[in-house]
């Protein structure tokens, strides 16, 4: 190995090669968003309203109709057929410590944490899911796609 070649390859080996904070860091969510969601609901998840599902049942088909919607499948066409709240099932929401900006517009507080948990994360286009939790996503399976 010629001396030029030795230095350059001790330079590259003592270069720092730890990733910067801002280039790990995850983006800043957004401060407002849109989503529309499906709702996957089972027995005894939903307050007044008769779903026969098990939860087993909803946990299978809240991924099928997931990878049905990363796949291309007409999402709106899926909500209006499936979700077990109403259709378009299109919400706008207001990131933490962000004024609600006109009516119609939710508090991200005011909603289940996992629906906002997973809708800033996403990218418009974008499609996440909320699993079911007892705490955080009460009602079900929650698919979400972020419109805007």
């Amino acid at each position: 190995m010629t001396r030029s070649l030795a230095i350059a390859a001790a330079i590259l080996l003592a270069a720092d090669t730890t990733p910067r904070a801002a280039e790990t860091a995850a983006a800043p969510e957004p401060e407002h968003i849109t989503v529309q969601h499906l709702l996957v609901g089972f027995q005894g998840s939903l307050p007044g309203k008769v779903v026969t599902r098990t939860r087993e049942q909803a946990a299978t088909l809240a991924n099928e109709l997931l990878e049905k919607a990363r796949k291309g499948e007409d999402f709106d066409a899926m909500v209006k057929q499936y979700t077990d709240d109403a259709w378009p099932g299109v919400y706008s929401m207001a990131n933490k410590g962000i004024a609600v900006g006109g009516s119609g517009e939710y508090r991200r507080e005011g909603m289940v944490p996992a629906f906002g948990d997973v809708g800033f994360k996403l990218k418009v286009g974008e499609y996440g899911l909320a699993p079911y939790d007892p705490k955080t996503s009460p009602y079900g399976w929650h698919i979400i796609k972020r419109v805007k």
